[in-house]
């Protein structure tokens, strides 16, 4: 069984130790570390390299959607989960655009937490289902703007790239991707990096808000 490295970032220690505390009673969950400001959490990140990143959204300092963007960049290897008290829409959207992979409230029950970090260090993505509910009827704003659909002609890509990548917008896994399409995951990785590429993203998350936007589901 595979051991997930976490690392927990949030301004209150008594949060912080309420989270290890649960989470440590998972077998396959090891905290690794702790910060208490965006900053701390983007040095540690590059310092423990964790598997999986709890990321509050306001602290003094850098904020973690700041935090989230600057993790990304600089340890790409390191899935942000956002683990909040707030649910505002410009903030749910701007943190899946720093490339959160997942954006939870902080009263979500401890098993479901630990489901979210094993979906999101898998390559899915995890989304509290209130703020699922406001993406969706985003999307469907969106989706009825002729000039989102200008961003992209879709025959950049090839039939299988445009099969990955709605696989990506229903938030599949990589191995669930294989499985659907009769393809193996080092193709779907393969498919996934050309996708980004030509998407100009950095993961699966912000791939599934732009194929989304396009139309592409």
């Amino acid at each position: 069984m595979k051991t997930i490295r976490v690392l927990l970032c949030d301004d209150q220690a008594l949060f912080r130790d309420g989270l290890r505390m649960l989470l440590s009673m998972q077998p396959d969950l090891e905290i690794v570390g702790e910060a208490e400001n965006g900053d701390a959490a983007v040095q540690a990140a590059s310092r423990l390299r964790p598997d999986v990143l709890l990321m509050d959204l306001r602290m003094p300092g850098m904020s973690g959607i700041e935090a989230t963007r600057r993790v990304r960049s600089t340890s790409p290897q390191t899935k942000v989960i956002v683990l909040t008290t707030f649910r505002e829409d410009e903030e749910i959207f701007e943190a899946l655009r720093a490339g959160a992979c997942g954006y939870l409230l902080k009263d979500i029950p401890a098993d479901q937490l630990a489901d979210a970090i094993r979906t999101v260090d898998q390559g899915g993505s995890y989304l509290e289902p209130g703020v699922a509910s406001r993406l969706v009827e985003e999307f469907s704003r969106l989706s009825g703007m002729p000039d989102q659909r200008s961003i992209l002609d879709t025959h950049q890509f090839s039939v299988r790239e445009l099969d990955v990548l709605r696989q990506v917008s229903r938030g599949r896994t990589n191995k669930e991707i294989a499985t659907a399409l009769h393809i193996s995951e080092g193709t779907v990785k393969n498919h996934l990096t050309s996708i980004f590429s030509r998407l100009m993203v950095q993961d699966r998350t912000q791939a599934a808000l732009k194929a989304r936007e396009l139309g592409i589901t």
